[in-house]
């Protein structure tokens, strides 16, 4: 395997709905004096998909059912944002003033339903950003945008930052991707440094490279919402794949019920 490099892609200005993203990162690693190569992967933060797809919401416009007004009580939260979280969720598995767990209707387990104000314009009074409505289906299209004005189909992962049960912190995970092996398996197949055939082992590559990536653009004000991975094309394929939400473990092996 290849020494994996990871190029954060600079000089990206603040995304809204009129934005090409697939233009900024193709002139953003053209600035940096690299050219796109098969077998990368372009690494985006997720509000900048979001601002793109218009996923700004005003938490104050939004009319809170009587589930959301009872919880904002115990959480001490806005009833809007509260309602904001319902919808976005298929349920709620935690509900403390620290935090709303909530199972987002993707499939993925994170805090508020991935609903955030940090480098949101309007985020002070209210304005708040929610996840794509499909982060796959966002991650193949911007990949086709950049393979049409390339002629090169870099892999996409879409990333957004989340916590983990029974860790402090929080990692980048790939919660959209297009053309990059999700999970690799290697149980049945591969082999330990003694021969013993390996019993257990699936390797989260995409949340791995989306964590890599996350790691160079920073999650405050870098102004780096974007980065290039370079090395790991023996993952990258020519299909689109499942997504993302084909590493998620299924309700039922859920194993903290």
């Amino acid at each position: 395997m290849s020494d994996i490099r990871v190029i954060a892609l600079r000089g990206m200005p603040l995304f809204d709905a009129s934005s090409d993203i697939a233009a900024e990162v193709i002139a953003a690693v053209h600035r940096g004096g690299e050219a796109l190569q098969p077998g990368d992967v372009v690494v985006l933060a997720q509000k900048i998909v979001s601002k793109n797809e218009g996923r700004l919401v005003a938490s104050g416009s939004v009319a809170p059912r009587d589930e959301a007004r009872r919880i904002a009580g115990e959480t001490g939260r806005e009833a809007g944002l509260v309602e904001l979280i319902l919808q976005e969720s298929s349920e709620l598995l935690r509900t403390t003033p620290a935090a709303i767990i909530a199972r987002h209707r993707t499939g993925h387990v994170l805090a508020n339903a991935g609903i955030d104000a940090s480098n949101v314009e309007g985020g002070d009074s209210g304005t708040v950003l929610l996840w794509p409505q499909d982060p796959d289906a966002s991650a193949r299209r911007v990949r086709a945008d950049i393979a049409e004005r390339s002629g090169v189909r870099p892999a996409v992962v879409i990333a957004d930052s989340m916590g983990r049960a029974w860790r402090i912190g929080t990692v980048g995970t790939a919660i959209g991707c297009a053309g990059l092996t999700v999970v690799e398996d290697m149980r049945g197949t591969g082999q330990d440094l003694f021969g013993r055939v390996l019993q257990a082992t699936q390797i989260a590559i995409a949340d791995s490279v989306a964590a890599l990536a996350t790691v160079a653009m920073g999650e405050g004000n870098e102004g780096t919402p974007a980065a290039l991975v370079r090395g790991v094309g023996a993952w990258v394929t020519d299909e689109d794949g499942e997504g993302a939400a084909s590493g998620l473990r299924p309700v039922s092996q859920d194993m903290f019920r």
